[in-house]
């Protein structure tokens, strides 16, 4: 059979190229780790105009034989849609570079970065556990980070002060970005609630923003010790170490922030049934994670949510849920009805009565 043969041929070569662009997707984004690392969104958001190649070069620190090589950097970028190319002004027809609302994100002071958050998963720390999935198919590890690192996940965090700082980072960057969703679209949410415990909360980012727009709100970041070991209370906010898998301090809310998504259907069962002890008859959990097939996504916001399904496998031993799969849990954990919000982009908040 000649495989090269009409419209047969044409297949083939768009197959190839299917092929190599998954073979070489991770260029996309260890170009874009590369132009952070290199303070390239900055710069030029610095500059104020569009900003020529050569005004760009000559602001970033890179060695002089590497000049040439910044336009096939850039090129890429700007396919990928992190930068785009204007007039640096009406009266010249020289182009400089411009920010899109996707580099904006990446800015260093922008109060929702999500820099914190690149740099953490493009991390070694947590590529490395990618390729190790094929020995964790055939070995029983938890997941393909233990397989890499000989610890689970959160071991390593508790022990290895990088991982726990820049995750923290990376965890406080999303939570400024879904509280002020939240706040600004679900005041309701909070309505004649006294007190709210942030259940893995980190270093309190979600809890702050959540007291100081319910000044009535008592808020408790309850989290592992070593996370909150240096972080101090203040009138309105206590932080309080602990484990959720054993006793969840009590509140008229509890929050649940990117948490279950973490754990297994079993670990999520015994979290879930921690939290309907701790809340009052009146109370309620308050869950923000993903949703899968939610019937809102685009192909790309589809795609993500498989990347997070894989990431939530490799990293640790959780999931990403659809309605049927959280329906589940909630009344498995003796809950009687829920309600779900579909706001906050790839994610939902979801109430849970008990």
């Amino acid at each position: 059979m000649d495989l090269l043969n009409g419209e047969h041929a044409a297949e083939l070569l768009q197959a190839q190229a299917h092929v190599w662009n998954h073979i070489f997707s991770f260029i996309n984004s260890m170009s874009l780790k590369c132009a952070i690392e290199l303070d390239i969104p900055d710069i030029i958001h610095n500059h104020g105009l569009p900003m020529t190649l050569s005004q760009l070069i000559a602001a970033l620190p890179i060695h002089e034989s590497k000049n040439r090589n910044i336009y096939r950097l850039m090129r890429i970028l700007i396919h990928s849609g992190f930068f785009g190319r204007q007039k640096v002004s009406e009266s010249e027809q020289a182009e400089g570079y411009v920010l899109t609302d996707a580099s904006r994100l990446l800015l260093k002071g922008h109060p929702l970065s999500v820099t914190p958050f690149l740099l953490a998963m493009l991390d070694p720390i947590l590529t490395k556990p990618w390729h190790h999935m094929n020995a964790w198919f055939k070995n029983d590890d938890p997941t393909p980070f233990d397989t890499a690192h000989g610890m689970t996940f959160w071991d390593y965090a508790g022990h290895e002060p990088k991982l726990n700082h820049f995750f923290n980072d990376a965890m406080a960057s999303d939570a400024r970005l879904v509280t002020s969703v939240v706040i600004e679209k679900c005041k309701g949410v909070f309505k004649g609630m006294g007190s709210l415990v942030d259940v893995g909360g980190g270093t309190g980012t979600v809890a702050k923003a959540i007291g100081k727009a319910f000044p009535d709100l008592e808020c408790t970041v309850f989290d592992l010790p070593h996370v909150v070991a240096d972080l101090q209370d203040s009138e309105k906010l206590k932080f309080v170490g602990g484990d959720m898998f054993e006793a969840i301090p009590p509140a008229d809310a509890i929050l649940l922030k990117w948490i279950l998504h973490d754990w297994s259907d079993e670990e999520c069962l015994k979290i879930l049934k921690k939290c309907r002890e701790a809340i009052t008859d009146k109370g309620k959990v308050i869950i923000i994670d993903m949703m899968m097939e939610n019937k809102k996504g685009d192909e790309e916001s589809v795609e993500t949510q498989l990347f997070f399904d894989l990431l939530m496998m490799v990293l640790v031993t959780g999931k990403e849920r659809n309605e049927k799969e959280w329906a589940k849990l909630i009344f498995s954990a003796g809950f009687s009805d829920y309600k779900i919000t579909p706001i906050l982009g790839l994610r939902s908040l979801i109430e849970v009565y008990p």
